[in-house]
């Protein structure tokens, strides 16, 4: 049986019951997972709030490494730890609306990630055997709670944690759009369900409570009000339901008064909003509070919330009497679904509020997102670089009937910055550099000092990324120079420059960018392949395999990271724990042809020459340019005594890449079969290459054999390597 258990059955106090029922390990904490309460990482952040303040005492260090997701998940920790610092928003001239940067989509499961890292630390730490932690109404969790507990389920051993999660009896299905990791897989790898399929409460029950007097009717109505959303009692939502709708809105307005005295920030992304949307003021405060939960959670990447919210906003103004907040909370609605992966619902507002607005100025920002959508944010197959184009140039037109000078030169190079985006999609890099220069030239001259800084940095590093991805590599590294000098606190930052020292082949200072990166961001398994990858051109194997093995402990489906630790392995001498990774990854990717490659690799190195064989002509005909495998298939061939087919395939391995190697081996067969003239030619290539001794003496002999004068050698016998043996 697995160790983590999911319980689903109606109510609470149902599954409550079947807990009892299960032998396990001392309860750490019972927390609710219920997005009403706090919002993102509602259950993560309950149980953060029990562990990290000892956690944090006991072990300081925690505090430097966790530092931002322990604050973007838990606030009230942040007086515990480093804060986190946007050099651009403190500098901001025009106040803290001017939002440098928002997250990438992936930023949550980073965080998620994070925070498993800490509790796997804190709870090693406690000691004194397995705990239980339960988790429930979790089908009523945010999608950041969802990816928080499957990240828990596969990473932490029941042995130390043992995680119960309590669910309904619906079907719990995986939010729209990309799913970045699924919970209901999660639950289906990781734990024994246990469910029960109707409540075991009588009908008596709920009569005899229907007929309760105005007092206890008063006292049901109370409890349910402050569960802040989370109660499934069918007494006491029955007595809510029977209240007058003016008492209810005070029991509303009362308990978000007794929440706001706390002063704890998560509630105003869960408890106060959902009060005050039911007080007496939802249009005013109602809307104020919830204003504030969106824009919170759309500044931390939290976007299908925020998108949520957003929405809820906008079914409760009018485009007529409130356009302005109308328009904000329509933006940040196609905004928002547009940055979760959700372009086909994103477009779908887009054109409800053309259809609703005859402002210029909003269809001017609908014409650019719509432009976005075809250009960056619809999967590559839904792309469109002609509707894309079409989109941003009708918002540029816009932009230059702006009446305000100010406002008509951000907006026209802001699109002007959107159509740069389109002309590096349609391969015009040229253009794009033109567009970015042109508009960096008309901030400076038609903007103050200060204004509008975050956007000046934005196109700056939007050059870089041109300039890199076109192979100006000095220009890149000129332009991300002066991005980090004014902007030193953003991982992609320093993992972009990175990636551009590493084409330039200065490997040390490409490790450096990404062990900042990893330092900014939590867990970024790409910075750690990245590094992993260039740890190996070093030759150092072990924080190669090191950086891998993270990567996989995040990614676990990371096809490159487990090629590359499999061929790592192989290297230092584990065969078998080598082949086990290959065989990991082709069961994901059967076609994958480096990893049928390596496969073929392993096997001949144990003998095994014609399953060897079968997966060097799978790889072949997944990627029939893949040189490797012909090499290898040559080296086979050569050990099976047929000499033109070695010849032939180490023929075509040099036509596709001219590898010392290769030569080498090409070498020994030309020189097995009497062709030594050709063999002491690609002897001599090989040493032109790597100055090989071994291939000085074969030459030499080669050409003593030719009839030729070798100018220096030894007596090595001619055949004392085979291809592919050690030298």
């Amino acid at each position: 049986m697995r160790g983590h258990y999911w319980i689903s059955a109606p109510l609470r106090a149902d599954r409550d019951r079947l807990r009892a029922g299960l032998e396990l390990p001392p309860v750490l904490a019972v927390v609710d997972a219920h997005r009403h309460l706090r919002g993102p990482y509602t259950a993560a952040g309950t149980l953060l709030r029990l562990l990290a303040p000892d956690a944090l005492r006991r072990r300081p260090a925690l505090a430097a490494r966790h530092y931002v997701e322990l604050q973007e998940s838990t606030p009230e920790l942040t007086d515990l730890v480093p804060p986190i610092v946007r050099v651009l928003e403190k500098q901001s001239t025009v106040g803290p609306a001017e939002v440098s940067r928002y997250p990438a989509r992936l930023h949550s499961l980073r965080v998620s990630h994070g925070l498993v890292d800490f509790l796997l630390s804190a709870l090693t730490d406690l000691g004194a055997g397995p705990r239980t932690l339960v988790v429930e109404n979790v089908q009523h969790s945010d999608v950041t709670d969802q990816e928080f507990l499957a990240a828990a389920l596969r990473r932490i051993p029941a042995e130390l944690l043992t995680l119960v999660v309590g669910t309904g009896v619906e079907p719990l299905l995986d939010p729209p759009g990309p799913v970045s990791v699924s919970l209901p897989a999660a639950l289906a790898a990781h734990t024994t369900q246990v469910t029960q399929v109707t409540a075991a409460g009588s009908a008596g029950d709920l009569t005899d409570h229907h007929q309760a007097d105005r007092q206890r009717t008063a006292e049901l109505a109370r409890a349910h009000v402050d569960a802040d959303g989370a109660d499934d009692d069918p007494a006491r939502t029955a007595a809510y339901l029977r209240l007058d709708p003016t008492e209810r809105a005070a029991l509303h307005d009362r308990r978000a008064a007794e929440l706001a005295a706390l002063e704890e920030p998560s509630l105003r992304l869960g408890a106060i909003p959902y009060h005050l949307m039911r007080g007496g003021d939802p249009g005013g405060a109602g809307l104020a509070a919830l204003r504030f939960a969106q824009t919170r959670c759309k500044y931390l990447g939290f976007y299908h919330t925020a998108a949520e919210l957003a929405e809820q906003g906008r079914a409760l103004v009018s485009a007529e009497e409130q356009p302005e907040l109308w328009w904000v909370f329509t933006r940040d609605t196609e905004v928002c679904l547009a940055a979760a992966g959700r372009a086909d619902e994103s477009l779908a507002v887009q054109d409800e509020a053309r259809r609703t607005s005859l402002d210029p100025v909003v269809h001017m920002k609908l014409a650019y997102e719509t432009g976005m959508l075809y250009a960056r944010h619809y999967p590559e197959p839904q792309r469109d670089e002609r509707l894309a184009r079409a989109w941003v140039n009708q918002s540029i037109a816009i932009a230059a009937l702006l009446p305000d000078p100010k406002e008509r030169a951000f907006y026209s190079v802001f699109n002007r910055n959107g159509l740069a985006l389109v002309e590096v999609r349609a391969k015009r890099p040229e253009v794009a550099l033109r567009l970015l220069d042109e508009g960096m030239a008309r901030l400076d001259q038609e903007l103050g000092l200060g204004e509008h800084t975050w956007h000046r940095v934005g196109l700056r590093y939007n050059r870089a990324q041109v300039n890199g991805m076109s192979g100006r590599m000095a220009a890149a590294l000129d332009d991300y120079a002066e991005v980090i000098g004014a902007d030193d606190d953003f991982s992609d930052h320093y993992f972009n420059r990175g990636n551009i020292l590493r084409r330039l082949g200065r490997t040390e200072e490409a490790i450096a960018d990404y062990e900042k990166a990893l330092s900014l961001e939590p867990p970024f398994p790409e910075a750690h392949y990245n590094r992993g990858d260039a740890r190996l051109e070093l030759g150092d194997l072990e924080g190669a395999l090191a950086d891998f093995e993270r990567t996989l402990e995040l990614e676990p489906e990371h096809l490159d990271a487990l090629l590359n630790r499999a061929g790592v392995l192989a290297d230092l001498g584990d065969a078998k724990a080598a082949l086990e990774g290959v065989e990991a990854g082709l069961a994901l990717a059967p076609e994958h042809a480096h990893l049928l490659c390596l496969r073929g690799r392993l096997l001949a190195e144990q003998g095994a020459g014609e399953e060897a064989g079968q997966a060097l002509d799978a790889a072949l005909r997944s990627d029939p340019e893949l040189a490797e495998a012909w090499a290898l298939k040559g080296e086979l061939a050569y050990a099976a005594g047929d000499l033109a087919a070695a010849s032939a395939d180490f023929d075509q391995a040099l036509q596709l890449a001219d590898r010392p190697e290769f030569r080498f081996n090409r070498a020994m067969v030309h020189q097995a079969a009497g062709r030594f003239a050709q063999a002491a030619a690609d002897f001599e290539a090989v040493l032109t290459a790597t100055d090989d001794p071994d291939a000085r003496s074969h030459r030499d002999a080669c050409l003593r054999a030719a009839g030729q004068d070798g100018s220096t050698g030894s007596d090595s016998d001619s055949d004392q390597h085979g291809p592919g043996e050690d030298r």
